[in-house]
């Protein structure tokens, strides 16, 4: 079964938004990390906000995947927000603990403000 996840990009600015849509599972989450990885080094892009409103499921792949990100922005001196996390998945990723190592805006508009 192939699994369904999407990534819309846009450029505001020199911020790089990447909107998420889907579940970041074993399946998805690699093929995604493959997109969003290209995404920040084609435009030696430095700001990336990361728009959750359409992720519907996040396993241990997907926090993987938030992991690698963040590690990737801090390597360029760069910054890396999360916006509009619906309730279930914030739930995961405040279980993690990830609630204390990213940087997480209740919406894309106070996220922007960020950078």
């Amino acid at each position: 079964m192939e699994a369904i996840v999407e990534m819309e990009e846009e450029k505001k600015g020199d911020i790089l938004i990447l909107r998420v849509g889907g579940r970041l599972d074993a399946v998805s989450s690699p093929q995604l990390e493959k997109k969003v990885m290209a995404s920040i080094d084609a435009g030696d892009n430095s700001q990336v906000l990361m728009n959750f409103e359409k992720v519907e499921y996040l396993s241990s792949a997907g926090m993987r995947l938030l992991l690698s990100t963040t590690k990737k922005m801090k390597s360029k001196n760069g910054k890396f927000v999360l916006s509009n996390i619906a309730d279930g998945v914030m739930e995961v990723i405040k279980m993690a603990g990830f609630d204390h190592i990213l940087n997480i805006r209740a919406s894309e508009e106070e996220a922007l403000k960020e950078f």
